[in-house]
């Protein structure tokens, strides 16, 4: 039996119909109820919903020896797990935004709201640019208009968001979509079933 985290949400949705093509379905999990963990042993998967966040931590403990996350989690929490797929899925970008007028004065500290420290912060010292973080973890995109920071560095899907606020992209950072990942220890002990599944997953592009 296979074990595997998937993100909730849009893209859980989208990543259990990805599942379900290369032909890993699992009905039970498309009724509707408040269950957590599904599983069709007849195929030998079981699948659990968790905060799209988790995802890399249960795979990276071997809670899960698979997973789907996105980029940007992969990115932020780095965690030592295998990243076997690009899925294609989920597309978007992680990009530096802020007052389209925006010209940054290097002689100051530029201060930088996100939800993403550890990226912004590997953004900006591989420019060799001095940051100060300002985490915040709803809706950034107002920090810039309130004073509290010059730029955010967030995910980008369509931009509206950004122009109806005032906001530009100013620079973009890394384009993420979602991955299929493992576990070390069950990608050496479950080879060959994980290795099929990515497989299988591969071949629906």
């Amino acid at each position: 039996m296979l074990n595997i985290a998937l993100p909730k949400g849009r893209l859980g949705d989208t990543a259990y119909a990805c599942m379900a093509r290369a032909g890993y379905e699992c009905p039970a999990l498309l009724e509707p109820n408040r269950k957590l963990t599904f599983e069709n042993p007849a195929l030998g998967v079981r699948y659990f919903w968790v905060k799209p966040s988790d995802v890399p931590i249960y795979v990276e403990r071997g809670a899960a020896d698979a997973g789907i996350a996105g980029k940007d989690i992969l990115l932020e929490y780095a965690p030592d797990v295998y990243e076997l797929l690009d899925l294609g899925i989920g597309k978007c970008r992680m990009c530096v935004a802020g007052p389209a007028e925006f010209r940054d004065d290097a002689a100051k500290t530029l201060r930088v709201a996100t939800k993403f420290p550890h990226i912004a912060r590997a953004y900006y010292s591989a420019r060799s640019r001095e940051i100060g973080v300002i985490r915040l973890g709803g809706s950034i995109e107002i920090a810039p208009l309130l004073g509290l920071s010059d730029v955010i560095v967030d995910i980008v899907e369509t931009g509206r968001t950004l122009k109806e606020n005032g906001l530009a992209v100013l620079e973009p950072v890394a384009d993420i979509s979602a991955r299929f990942i493992a576990n070390t220890a069950s990608y050496q002990f479950k080879h060959a079933e994980i290795r099929t599944m990515c497989e299988r997953l591969e071949n629906l592009s």
